[in-house]
């Protein structure tokens, strides 16, 4: 269900008096929809506040994919709690990036106030402190929350590359290796493997291996094992390993039917934007690929709010932007719709804002040069309005945002500004502690909370190569045994002849050989038993 109320009388213009055919009027026109939606907020015409014109966005909608941006403190974090809480309320599951740590307060009922109520009442809501049903992730175990992993196969060469700021000669490079490994069954599970494996196609005995496609130098091998032994000095190890998350959990819903809240606690890595940026680029594509296609729907499978999104795009590869650009553009027939969270459009490359039909754009700045720049830049992605859009958005308070979306028939809304409405959750963390328990206490926490470290590449690699050393060694000493036994005979055969013995010469001597001519006659016989020393035969 949606948060919708029944709105109040029109509210008066600044001049005092009701305008029903202004451009106000029909700003709100465009926001009436028939089916279920959010409520955003309600709209701000000529500085004034009117209830009554009530923004929202369709719920069927919400898979085609949304940009919510501004500058630092004009609220983007409230607008994704806002957004969440009542996908949730919806029945739609929703993925959250908590990056400062300040989102863990969705789970807890918020704290009335003045300035909760006074916002209340100035968009016409009918607030009531709720909190949400939420699990709590972590990023390899880094900081709380349910550990998410992934193994170094799952996450691919291009994704990996991106973390390990290769250039695109070692990207193809490091593509061939993952190829390798999997024609030779030889899993990548953790980055110790894949160290193996590079260690080894450069080594004497693997050098052959890769020299049919391509090979691999020993340069790009050097760099990407140093990329590797920095990414590992960082902590990185922690992310890749088993058990792997699998990412079907997000899609779950709470036994009350209410979507079920997943946020990734980022504050322990947030030093490491290049790695969580990264990585949650690997868990929309692998919902991509794990999930069938299914079309439009009355409303989504799951929304994915993908914080901080300058950072997956900056120094991007022209393969890895092709790749976010195609899983941006495909997972909507999954069911799955993408918000990115930045701080102004252009920070998202053309190709994927183009697919970003839900704006909620906060108030900008415009102290520098660039500043203006991009503040006209952001004017220009927007539809023609009655608003000066570049005085607007410099001018917005905290909590007041520029709307568009997609109407149910998949058009464009007419620009809006708006006040958004207050979150009914708490605004900010909840107790360590009670996040603590709260991790403890999910089914999912004695499935992935330990790791596991089964047999994969490294393990036959080393295996292999203690077998063939053993194999040399045996080789090398049968060889040496050989050797010296070659050198023996040698020696004998040319060691000095010792001086005959007496009897020696004796047998040697003509006259023995004389006498030994008569063998057969009883003399002869005789005398040779008797040169041997032997008795005489008596008859």
């Amino acid at each position: 269900m949606s948060q919708s109320t029944d709105p109040p009388e029109p509210a008066a213009t600044a001049g005092g008096q009701t305008d029903p055919d202004g451009p106000a009027a029909a700003i709100a026109a465009g926001y009436a929809f028939t089916g279920p939606a959010l409520e955003l907020g309600a709209l701000l015409w000529d500085g004034v506040c009117d209830p009554a014109r009530q923004i929202r966005v369709p719920l069927s909608m919400l898979n085609r994919h949304g940009l919510v941006a501004g500058a630092t403190g004009t609220g983007k974090t409230k607008t994704l709690q806002l957004v969440a809480e009542q996908l949730s309320a919806n029945g739609v599951p929703v993925f959250l990036a908590d990056v400062k740590g300040d989102v863990s307060g969705i789970s807890a009922p918020g704290a009335p106030g003045g300035r909760t109520q006074e916002r209340a009442r100035e968009v016409g809501q009918s607030w009531e402190a709720t909190g949400y049903p939420a699990e709590f992730y972590s990023l390899g175990g880094i900081g709380p929350g349910i550990p998410v992993r992934a193994s170094v196969t799952a996450f691919g060469p291009v994704l990996l590359s991106k973390v390990l700021q290769l250039n695109q000669t070692q990207e193809q490079s490091l593509g061939l290796i993952f190829h390798y490994a999997d024609s030779k069954g030889l899993e990548l599970i953790d980055l110790k493997d894949l160290r193996a494996v590079v260690a080894f196609l450069v080594s004497d005995q693997g050098k052959a291996e890769l020299k049919g496609i391509g090979g691999l130098s020993t340069v790009t091998a050097g760099v990407i094992l140093r990329a590797l032994t920095a990414f590992e000095q960082q902590g990185a190890s922690e992310f890749f390993g088993e058990p792997e998350f699998d990412t079907s959990e997000f899609l779950r819903t709470a036994p009350d039917g209410r979507g079920l809240i997943s946020v990734l606690e980022l504050p322990a890595v947030q030093d490491k934007p290049q790695l969580f940026s990264t990585f949650l680029m690997w868990l929309l594509a692998d919902l991509y690929a794990d999930l069938p296609e299914v079309g439009d729907l009355e409303r989504p499978k799951l929304v994915f709010f993908f914080d901080e999104a300058h950072l997956l795009f900056n120094g991007a590869s022209k393969a890895f932007l092709e790749s976010i650009t195609q899983t941006v553009r495909l997972i909507r027939s999954k069911g799955i719709g993408v918000f990115f969270v930045t701080q102004t459009p252009k920070d998202v490359p053309a190709d994927v804002l183009a697919q970003l039909g839900n704006r909620v754009q906060h108030a900008l700045r415009a102290f520098t040069p660039d500043d203006a720049k991009a503040l006209k830049a952001t004017v220009r992605t927007f539809p023609n309005s009655p608003y000066d859009l570049e005085e607007l958005l410099t001018g917005l308070g905290t909590g007041e945002a520029v709307v568009t979306v997609l109407s149910e028939n998949g058009a464009p809304t007419p620009v809006a500004a708006t006040r958004l409405r207050a979150p009914q959750s708490l605004m900010g963390p909840i107790d360590p502690a009670a996040l603590d328990a709260a991790v403890k206490a999910s089914p999912l926490y004695s499935r992935y909370a330990e790791p596991v470290d089964r047999e994969s590449a490294y393990e036959k690699i080393t295996a292999e190569q203690a077998a063939a050393e053993a194999q040399a060694e045996a080789a090398a000493a049968a060889a040496e045994a050989d050797k010296q036994a070659k050198a023996a005979e040698r020696a004998a055969r040319s060691a000095p002849k010792p001086e005959p013995s007496l009897a020696q010469q004796v047998v040697g001597s003509g006259l023995f050989r004389s006498l030994a001519r008569s063998v057969g006659t009883q003399l002869g016989r005789e005398i040779s038993r008797s040169l041997f020393g032997t008795a005489r035969r008596r008859r």
